[in-house]
């Protein structure tokens, strides 16, 4: 029985990483700490796991399954894990789905496959859609991707077929960009005010806040939890001071870790900001991403120098 209800998808759900170690091998050990550890943060209702942040293009189908196994068994019965499905063949989206549900999934978030972004026909992505959500008996999370990715950023039209479908409860947006995040959102609660739209734009997340979500999904929640926290019900309780000293420790740390060219490294970045945070023994990248430059980590270092979070708790740092 999913522990999701049809309007129960809302509040903070970090998106989580996979830990490996130096031979390039899931890190067991860690990836439980590194959930477990979460999870006891009041706030945190839920993870993605298996998302962008934990490499779901380079794992295998067992690995994905395993991380799956992994989480379920380090969190309390309470929480909710959302499964990203990513693959360029929607037979393979159906299947790692299935093992997704059996491995203790409570939804998926399907994620368009890289290829889209050349181009694809709203037939296509509905049909695949359909496919995943026929191989399972799962809530669905859709992901709007970036505007900047063309086709993969689904039209108006494309997101009205799809929140549609049966069992579809929300959608990841992660358009990131303000403008279309807000058209987005008028659009689907219009359509259907039970889906929930989950903010997912990490250096916009005051402005996205702000013009309404049901909550978030993001990968900076794994560094500072504790600060989208309190962003999100700063907000919720209409205290926008409180909301702007959140949103400034927040700021550095997104424009280091996304803002920054290239993109790609955006998972390595938060990799070695949990090193450098005495979190994560090792952050080794699986190949086509190596490791990052001397360069690179100096200005992480930075980063979280600036955010006030390299010597100190978070939880000292926004108000109560």
């Amino acid at each position: 029985m999913t522990r999701i209800k049809k309007q129960g998808l809302k509040g903070v759900y970090p998106a989580t990483i996979c830990p490996l170690d130096r031979d390039l091998k899931i890190n067991e050990n860690e990836l439980a700490s590194h959930i477990s550890g979460l999870d006891q943060i009041s706030g945190v209702n839920g993870f993605l796991i298996n998302g962008h942040a934990g490499e779901n293009s380079l794992l295998t189908r067992d690995e994905k399954r395993r991380v799956t196994e992994i989480s379920r068994n380090s969190v309390s019965d309470d929480t909710v894990l959302i499964c990203g499905v990513n693959s360029e063949s929607t037979s393979q989206a159906a299947i790692h789905a299935k093992d997704a549900a059996l491995a203790g999934a409570d939804a998926i978030l399907v994620f368009p496959p890289n290829s889209w972004a050349m181009s694809v026909s709203p037939e296509m992505v509905v049909s695949h859609h359909d496919a995943i959500i026929n191989a399972v008996d799962l809530p669905i999370v859709l992901y709007q991707a970036p505007h900047f990715l063309g086709p993969m950023a689904y039209s108006h039209e494309v997101i009205s077929t799809l929140i549609a479908i049966p069992r579809v409860i929300g959608i990841k947006e992660g358009s990131w960009e303000v403008s279309a995040y807000e058209g987005n959102r008028r659009l689907v609660k219009t359509l259907d005010p039970s889906v929930a739209v989950m903010a997912s734009g990490d250096e916009h997340l005051l402005t996205t806040f702000i013009l309404g979500s049901e909550g978030s999904i993001v990968s900076l929640a794994i560094i500072i939890p504790e600060v989208i926290i309190a962003l999100e019900e700063a907000i919720r309780r209409d205290d926008l001071a409180a909301a702007l000293e959140a949103h400034n420790i927040i700021y550095p740390l997104a424009k280091a870790i996304y803002g920054t060219d290239p993109g790609n490294l955006a998972t390595a970045r938060l990799k070695t900001c949990l090193k450098l945070l005495g979190r994560l023994e090792c952050d080794a990248m699986r190949l086509p991403i190596g490791p990052l430059s001397d360069d690179e980590v100096v200005k992480l270092r930075q980063a979280l120098s600036e955010s006030g979070i390299l010597e100190n708790d978070t939880d000292q740092m926004i108000s109560a």
